[in-house]
């Protein structure tokens, strides 16, 4: 008979703040278009299939095209409000 294990928790390594190897990323590395992970939220959203197929259909990261399709039309929207 097995005996039960135990697992432990992966241990969570820390990023120092001054090391050169790892630096912060800023907007910039990224790209135009691009926004840090930590602003992001995981959400469930029902769309369109033709929606979906047509930015899979464009290839990688189409969940970030999409985001900016998004982030374009509320610029639009907050510009033709002022």
């Amino acid at each position: 008979m097995k005996h039960a294990t135990t697992l432990k928790p992966p241990k969570r390594i820390s990023r120092k703040a001054g090391d050169p190897h790892n630096p912060p990323r800023t907007e910039e590395m990224l790209g135009p278009g691009r926004v840090l992970t930590g602003s992001k939220v995981a959400t469930t959203i029902r769309l369109d299939r033709d929606v979906i197929e047509h930015f899979r259909a464009s290839g990688r990261d189409y969940q970030a095209r999409m985001n900016k399709v998004l982030r374009d039309a509320m610029r639009r929207e907050r510009s033709d409000a002022q």
